[in-house]
């Protein structure tokens, strides 16, 4: 285990992992801190950092219940025609539709953030929330919506890094938890600085993107899909950490130049 955990490619999945589960943490802190803002001020803290710790939670029970699906391997149908073949798996459905998900999630969320970045804070501005009991369950709600893209991007950058799932499993606990401490102890810098730049989270959700296109095809890949004689291969993962990590240095030059000029 400590083996795989220090090689190269765990290394650069945990790093990768754990930035983008905090960029997408960030929507999460914003609205919990919304829900907490409404108690009395001396609960503010409190329903914050139970509000974030109970996204842990919630995030390692759906990462031992997806990972479960997606370790069921085997077909249970095959689709065989002249020009088509696909030995379809529960395996490949989760990893198919988180796909699809991811992309539809990220697209939606980018022409939302772009169209009318305020709405659903607005709409959660609205709810009343008079007890610290109330406030918890408006927050579980919130983190229930926000794990489902968090656990598939996790499955998204880890699936098949090793040939035990177990071993990949742990690695997305250990992202989760990372990025929830990070989120913990350094929530209002974190906000602050997506507030000063945002584009760094819409590179976030673009990368969320291209991570749904990979599903989609390892989904083809692990189906042993051929269409036409021609068999879908996978995306080998260098290219996506490549992406994201000269996308994140283009971004960094990109606030340098920034940071220069107002100087």
């Amino acid at each position: 285990m400590l083996d795989f955990l220090f090689t190269s490619d765990a290394i650069m999945a945990l790093l990768t992992l754990t930035f983008l589960e905090i960029i997408l943490g960030i929507d999460n802190i914003v609205f919990i801190s919304i829900a907490a803002n409404k108690l009395p001020e001396n609960q503010r803290g409190k329903a914050t950092n139970i509000g974030l710790l109970l996204a842990m939670v919630q995030r390692l029970i759906l990462l031992f219940f997806v990972s479960f699906l997606v370790g069921l391997k085997d077909p249970f149908y095959t689709i065989e025609t002249s020009w088509l073949h696909i030995a379809i798996s529960w395996q490949a459905i989760i990893l198919f539709g988180g796909g699809l998900f991811l992309i539809y999630k990220s697209t939606s969320e980018i022409h939302e953030k772009v169209e009318s970045p305020k709405h659903d804070e607005k709409e959660l501005k609205g709810k009343k929330i008079k007890s610290l009991s109330q406030a918890i369950m408006q927050i579980l709600i919130i983190d229930f919506i926000f794990s489902i893209d968090s656990i598939l991007t996790a499955v998204g950058m880890t699936n098949g890094l090793h040939p035990n799932h177990n071993y990949n499993l742990v690695l997305m606990m250990i992202a989760v938890v990372i990025s929830i401490v990070i989120m913990i102890g350094f929530a209002n810098p974190i906000r602050k600085f997506i507030d000063a730049h945002p584009s760094m989270q819409l590179l976030g959700l673009a990368f969320l993107i291209l991570i749904g296109f990979m599903l989609i095809t390892e989904a083809a890949h692990l189906s042993h899909t051929k269409l036409f004689g021609n068999v879908v291969g996978a995306i080998p993962k260098g290219y996506l950490y490549f992406a994201i990590a000269f996308s994140l240095f283009v971004e960094f030059l990109s606030f340098r130049i920034e940071k220069n000029k107002k100087n």
